[in-house]
């Protein structure tokens, strides 16, 4: 018998994550919404290291339908798509791969979708006890709610993601807040998850001496959120 397809399907892409792909597939595995209505679908993006090794082996010992893709050819835009073009759920989240999500975050999701909400960014903070990196976070959600900007990560139905195109394979930077966008302006209203959130890693933050990094993230988020560096690669 043919399993049913689930509700909700998180993409990963991941580029030599081997490090952190454990931590976000199992916090996709430990939420509080049935597993079956859950898949996981990883896009192994050009690694050079043992992410592939670490999701099979995560996927033969969990009862979560987790599937793995190769893409060699680098790019967060395109492996996005890519993951959405293997998915089966109606509502697809996206979460990069070296992030955790809180455990009710994909019920909420669910119960959103069925009130009849069709996008959404999600509430971001630091997975990381500093009081700096944790200070940033809250600065750039802060920002986001004062001045309405849906960014980062997020979910959104699948039907919609597709009558949309899916993300711009030429952006490097801001493909979520691009597609919002889109979605915006195609007449459709892009809410924004607060009660529960995604865990992000610090580690741009940490480039360079002297919180550099921090300077140097802020400003190229900034830049984005005005359509400048979008196609500039990390």
């Amino acid at each position: 018998m043919q399993e049913p397809d689930p509700l909700i399907s998180v993409v990963l892409p991941a580029h030599n994550e081997a490090e952190r792909i454990a931590a976000a597939l199992r916090s996709i595995m430990e939420q509080t919404l049935p597993v079956g209505e859950i898949e996981a679908i990883v896009v192994n993006n050009g690694s050079t290291d043992a992410t592939a090794e670490v999701v099979i082996a995560l996927r033969e010992e969990s009862s979560l339908r987790i599937e793995l893709l190769h893409d060699p050819t680098p790019g967060i835009a395109r492996a996005k798509n890519g993951g959405a073009r293997h998915a089966r759920g109606a509502c697809l989240v996206f979460m990069d791969s070296d992030s955790r999500m809180s455990p009710g975050l994909l019920r909420l999701v669910a119960q959103r979708a069925r009130g009849g909400e069709r996008s959404a960014s999600i509430r971001i903070v630091a997975d990381s006890r500093d009081l700096l990196d944790r200070g940033f976070f809250w600065l750039m959600e802060w920002g986001k709610r004062l001045f309405r900007i849906r960014a980062n990560m997020a979910w959104i139905e699948r039907s919609l993601f597709e009558q949309l195109g899916g993300f711009d394979e030429r952006l490097h930077h801001a493909e979520d807040l691009d597609l919002l966008v889109r979605a915006r302006r195609a007449g459709v209203g892009v809410g924004h998850i607060t009660a529960e959130r995604i865990y992000t890693s610090n580690r741009r933050l940490r480039h360079g001496p002297f919180r550099l990094g921090m300077v140097a993230t802020f400003f190229r988020w900034a830049l984005g959120n005005f359509g400048i560096g979008r196609r500039w690669r990390y």
